[in-house]
């Protein structure tokens, strides 16, 4: 089995977000010694671009991984084959937002629905991880729902500026009603379980599930056998990216404890406007990037917070996230885009 993806990228905490990579021919990541023949690792490592989404693949067994709106490679390792599904990964579209750092955050998270769009594989759904909005006001939500409501099916988990203001009343009205508790939820497609959590409403510094929606979890949980690929969508990462800045979520490793059981398991997140990711075991931790504004890597700058980079710039700094599964190796590939289409290189967290 090979996969393509991007070279190989040299693990770095420091890495820039603006790093580019040197080498632009793609190269085949294998590991034999790995049971299902997926070096899960290297396929973190190889995500470098990063912005528009990310798309995953699950292919006749083989996960393949491709940036939105290019083809499948003719020798990704199952020619002939389609994709069981794919999905992709929105995040963070401040719709509201008008500042320097972007003056309209509508058109970026248009052009990121376009590149979608036009992709020559039409993903089977799309999640969106968060900050739908940055204000929380029913007009924002109007703008969103005209932009993604009535398009495709959309899976929502609100992140704290969609429920600052009202505790995200108006968030479950709009995007929560088939959902419990907060906003929390589960569903199955093609063999694959998913679930959305809510850790944006009992802020602490960082994120915070709760007891009431872990005591869910577990339950939700008790019935899947452990052989079931599980991806986990949540606004704030489930794993300590940056704890000064509140990048990470206070009680996550109660939530990891009950999915270590599962031989794939991949969580992915936005929050942080970047690509980073890490690999705990059979756990892949994935960041997505935002379609509005980009903030500055963890500890380079006093504080997080939208961070501007020059006009001819802004569109190398936003994408979306394409996810890939492939059903036989239970496994999921990630490919980040810029809104650009430049290469941009993801951040590898050390364990």
């Amino acid at each position: 089995m090979r996969s393509k993806c991007a070279r190989r990228t040299p693990v770095n905490n420091q890495a820039s977000l603006n790093d580019t990579p040197s080498d632009p021919n793609l190269e085949a990541i294998h590991d034999a010694g790995s049971p299902d023949g997926i070096d899960r690792r290297g396929f973190l490592k190889c995500m470098a671009w990063a912005g528009t989404g990310v798309v995953w693949t699950f292919a006749g067994g083989v996960p393949t991984s491709r940036l939105v709106g290019q083809s499948l490679h003719p020798n990704s390792g199952h020619p002939g084959k389609q994709a069981d599904f794919s999905f992709v990964q929105i995040s963070d579209s401040h719709i509201g937002f008008s500042k320097p750092a972007n003056t309209d955050v509508t058109a970026t998270l248009r052009a990121a629905l376009s590149k979608i769009d036009t992709s020559p594989a039409q993903p089977d759904f799309l999640i969106h991880t968060g900050d739908l909005t940055h204000s929380s006001k029913p007009e924002e939500f109007d703008t969103l729902s005209q932009l993604l409501g009535s398009r495709r099916q959309v899976f929502y988990v609100p992140g704290e500026h969609d429920t600052a203001s009202d505790d995200g009343k108006l968030y479950l009205e709009r995007f929560g009603k088939d959902t419990r508790g907060s906003g929390w939820s589960s569903f199955d497609h093609k063999g694959v379980h998913f679930i959305g959590l809510v850790n944006v409403l009992e802020l602490e510094g960082m994120g915070k599930l709760g007891p009431e929606q872990l005591d869910w979890l577990k339950r939700d949980l008790a019935g899947i056998k452990s052989s079931t690929p599980i991806a986990v969508f949540a606004h704030i990462p489930l794993w300590a990216v940056y704890p000064a800045w509140g990048w990470g979520t206070a009680d996550s490793e109660q939530a990891l404890a009950l999915l270590r059981r599962f031989g794939s398991v991949t969580v992915l997140n936005g929050h942080i406007h970047q690509v980073m990711q890490k690999v705990e075991g059979n756990v892949a931790f994935h960041t997505a990037m935002s379609t509005a504004f980009p903030q500055p890597a963890p500890g380079s700058a006093p504080s997080s917070g939208p961070m501007k980079v020059p006009a001819d710039k802004l569109r190398d700094v936003l994408g979306i996230t394409e996810v890939h599964f492939v059903a036989q190796l239970h496994s999921l590939a990630v490919v980040d885009s810029t809104l650009s289409g430049a290469p941009a290189a993801a951040q590898e967290h050390g364990q």
